[in-house]
């Protein structure tokens, strides 16, 4: 797991002046392998949102500079992409730039049944996240959820 977060970090460390550069910002690096084979994926954003142009000229540039430090002994793939609408909450950021917005959430284990839960994200801090859900405040551990992120409103 350590060398994951490395390669993560490398990478990000790589990616800020190409992403200042570009006018987009971070909004994660993940290293992952999905069916035996590793992707290196990189959410960028902007106001207004990225374009194909942004994740192009992105990705040219990292893949260039990966080359040049050539950190990753396996093969991978180069993903450069927005997060997306539905964008995963991972990092303190992530979840202080929605406060006040619509979230998802799953359970690794059920809270009196249930796994799934809609609401609004209040707060949150290291440990524990509070979303409110039909006008009541629900708090979570950061550690019972497998995944938090933006709700999709159509």
């Amino acid at each position: 797991m350590a060398r994951k977060n490395d390669i993560e970090k490398k990478t990000e460390d790589l990616l800020t002046p190409i992403a200042e550069a570009n006018g987009v910002s971070i909004y994660d690096v993940e290293y992952v392998k999905e069916a035996g084979e590793w992707y290196l994926r990189c959410y960028i954003d902007k106001e207004g949102g990225v374009d194909i142009n942004d994740c192009v000229n992105v990705n040219r540039a990292l893949s260039d500079a990966l080359d040049v430090d050539d950190f990753i002994e396996e093969a991978y793939t180069l993903e450069v992409s927005s997060p997306g609408l539905g964008r995963q909450l991972k990092k303190d950021r992530h979840f202080q730039n929605s406060i006040g917005m619509d979230v998802e959430l799953k359970l690794f284990k059920p809270r009196d049944g249930v796994k799934e839960f809609a609401g609004t994200l209040k707060s949150f801090d290291d440990t524990s996240v509070t979303v409110t859900i039909n006008d009541n405040d629900e708090t979570f551990i950061r550690k019972e959820i497998s995944v938090i992120k933006l709700a999709l409103d159509f």
